[in-house]
């Protein structure tokens, strides 16, 4: 199976729209780093967290991958070291999917070829793995577009809204 890895920005943004769950019910292994969960979740619940630590794997690495950890962070100073323990946790893993919205990580996994992708592909697997209704992308995408904070790209949410309402038909409320 797959795995993603995921980091924290993400898993906010599902947060805030209560579409943890659903995520967790995709075909696919989802992991963090361990440094991750411990520092930047600290604002979830335990309810939360439980539900996390339940369908999310908490990796850790290896004494080798901080090191490389601390060289990518000192190659990319934009980047985040957490956003550095997420990039060598995909890179280690292989065939893995980087899940973040941080361009700069974004394209030091597509130079890298790994695999990235963002919470608009995570909801697409959610619809398309049918673990949510049409009706629950459309009120997620709303509040991304309401949600200054959330930063998706905006004509992209603006443009998947549009193709909801234009397509949408009684039997997208059902599965």
């Amino acid at each position: 199976m797959q795995i993603i890895i995921s980091d924290t920005s993400c898993l906010i943004d599902l947060r805030k729209v209560s579409l943890i769950e659903a995520f967790l019910q995709i075909p696919y292994e989802i992991a963090i780093p361990d440094v991750l969960f411990a520092e930047e979740l600290l604002s979830f619940t335990q309810d939360e967290k439980a539900l996390l630590q339940a369908g999310l794997k908490i990796l850790s690495l290896s004494g080798k991958e901080i090191i490389r950890v601390q060289s990518i962070a000192r190659g990319n100073p934009k980047l985040t070291i957490n956003d550095c323990f997420a990039f060598v946790l995909a890179e280690s893993l292989q065939n893995s999917i980087l899940l973040t919205g941080d361009g700069g990580l974004r394209a030091l996994a597509t130079a890298s070829m790994i695999e990235v992708h963002g919470v608009l592909w995570a909801l697409d697997e959610m619809y398309n793995s049918r673990v949510i209704a049409p009706d629950r992308i459309y009120n997620a995408l709303l509040k991304y577009e309401a949600d200054e904070r959330v930063r998706l790209p905006r004509k992209e949410v603006k443009r998947l809204l549009e193709n909801i309402e234009h397509f949408w038909t009684e039997s997208d409320y059902f599965y």
